[in-house]
């Protein structure tokens, strides 16, 4: 007995779009994805040193082929309970795209440094990317207003 699967391992209902091999493991083409990570910096920080902490993580971001996309500092705020005796720490958030090997070498920096308390990097659904382009014009415009008012 003959089986209804053909030279290709495909039944002959299916279609040809179907039976095609599945190119998402492919290792040559991977899909650039959009991140999102939130790191918290110890409170003892300058501004120099702070600024030349994110400049540091936005340079291992591109240099593995990623591309940041966006940068705010959401300054000092209190911990919701001590981490490392500290109860304050610094906020930073960076939105990027890159390849999920990008993420790997991301984390291993942030535990390596001692400046940072702590970290979450997560991966944008196509829902979240739409709600943070609308965050940031919001806080665009709001910043634009306030600067607009002080200088009246």
């Amino acid at each position: 007995m003959q089986s209804e699967k053909g030279v290709s391992g495909c039944r002959p209902a299916r279609t040809a779009k179907a039976c095609a091999p599945n190119n998402f493991n492919n290792q040559n083409e991977q899909q650039m994805n959009r991140y999102e990570t939130v790191f918290i910096a110890t409170p003892v920080l300058s501004d120099v040193q702070l600024k030349e902490l994110v400049s540091k993580f936005q340079g291992v971001i591109t240099e593995n082929g990623g591309e940041v996309a966006h940068t705010e500092e959401w300054g000092l705020r209190k911990l919701a309970y001590p981490i490392q005796k500290k109860s304050t720490g610094f906020y930073f958030l960076l939105e990027f795209t890159g390849e999920g090997t990008i993420v790997d070498k991301l984390e291993t920096i942030y535990r390596r440094d001692e400046r940072i308390i702590r970290f979450l990097t997560f991966k944008q659904d196509k829902d979240h990317t739409e709600y943070a382009a609308k965050r940031r014009a919001k806080n665009s415009g709001a910043k634009a207003e306030s600067n607009a008012n002080t200088e009246q």
